[in-house]
């Protein structure tokens, strides 16, 4: 089985992005989209900025922590959408 980390974003007056793990991305992004994803992510419209494929559903965890942790890369990443 495939593991992802993913982060999207959304282009509002606040922008927002969501780092996630997951082993079917697109299913997820159309969850978040359609206010079934997490509580965070709910009443925004999201964009797929980032995915990533690991072997393991521990290693996606492990990558979900650091993608979170690193604020740097998540603010590249918005500014994508900006």
């Amino acid at each position: 089985m495939r593991f992802f980390v993913y982060v999207i974003g959304t282009n509002t007056s606040i922008h927002k992005t969501y780092v996630g793990w997951t082993n079917d991305v697109e299913k997820r992004l159309k969850a978040h989209n359609s206010s079934k994803g997490a509580k965070s992510t709910r009443g925004y419209k999201w964009k797929l900025l980032y995915k990533e494929e690991l072997n393991s559903k521990s290693e996606a965890m492990k990558r979900e922590y650091e993608l979170k942790k690193d604020t740097k890369f998540r603010s590249d990443l918005r500014k994508l959408i900006s």
